[in-house]
């Protein structure tokens, strides 16, 4: 797939857990030391930046030894409490070599609900690209409910694309992209390089959710470009298996789908 990027000023990036830990839900940190440096080098050639982190209550539910299979609301609670103070640690820590500055912002669903919340959120985001630093955005799993739940990352990240005006969403996943079918049961499916429109042959091409340590899936995936693109901006699904896939959607030549903004065209 080829794309122009030199007007993508603004990009936020977001990784699942699948791309931040082992099957275990240890942190891998192989991956992640990559995904940093990839970020950090795309920050130092003057674009904003902002991650969207998963992977606190998989880091948590590592350390507390709790049963995933029958987890409690609670126990998710506290997993990501212990499992977030290891994630945005880590981040801080690794940024820094290259001369950069994290903050971690936590968001619930009645935030952006909100007028006011919204705008203090938006502000504060703003004042941090300003500042140069680089935000890192979760859910605040600690005290979301069902009710104030955005109900995935997936959904958070085009939350954060439109509070930070952001010109591209980048959405990192365990799979190339969108395909025809699900590729991990028909061997005949292909990869769907770009998408004008979300149809309704679109949506069925979705399945459901991919990795078992992730809570999204094709079909929020689905909801994130278009909630986006219908704000005018575009979004790629990539796997990111490999974080320097980052470095190949800079140089506008990648593998992976791209939800073109509504009134826009490659």
């Amino acid at each position: 797939m080829r794309i122009k990027t030199d007007s993508f000023q603004r990009i936020v990036v977001k990784v699942g857990t699948s791309t931040l830990t082992h099957e275990g839900g240890t942190m891998n940190l192989r991956k992640i030391e990559k995904l940093v440096r990839c970020l950090a080098d795309i920050k130092n050639t003057g674009k904003d930046v902002i991650l969207v982190s998963s992977g606190a209550v998989g880091c948590g539910l590592a350390k507390l030894h709790f049963n995933r299979d029958t987890l409690t609301l609670q126990q998710k609670q506290a997993a990501a409490s212990v499992g977030q103070c290891d994630l945005i640690g880590m981040y801080s820590k690794e940024f820094a070599q290259y001369g950069h500055v994290v903050a971690q912002l936590l968001l619930t669903k009645d935030v952006v609900d909100s007028e006011v919340r919204y705008a203090n959120a938006k502000n504060t985001l703003e004042t941090l690209l300003e500042a140069g630093v680089i935000p890192v955005v979760n859910e605040n799993d600690t005290v979301s409910g069902e009710q104030i739940r955005f109900g995935s990352n997936d959904t958070l990240s085009a939350v954060v694309a439109l509070l930070s005006d952001a010109d591209l969403l980048v959405n990192m996943s365990d799979i190339d992209g969108l395909y025809t079918a699900d590729p991990r049961r028909d061997p005949n499916a292909t990869l769907i390089d770009c998408v004008a429109e979300i149809t309704p042959e679109i949506e069925a091409a979705a399945g459901g959710a991919g990795s078992a340590r992730g809570t999204g899936g094709m079909v929020a995936k689905l909801q994130s470009a278009r909630t986006v693109t219908e704000a005018g901006i575009p979004m790629i699904i990539c796997n990111g298996d490999d974080p320097a896939m980052l470095y190949a959607i800079m140089d506008g030549t990648f593998i992976g789908t791209y939800f073109e903004a509504k009134g826009t065209q490659v």
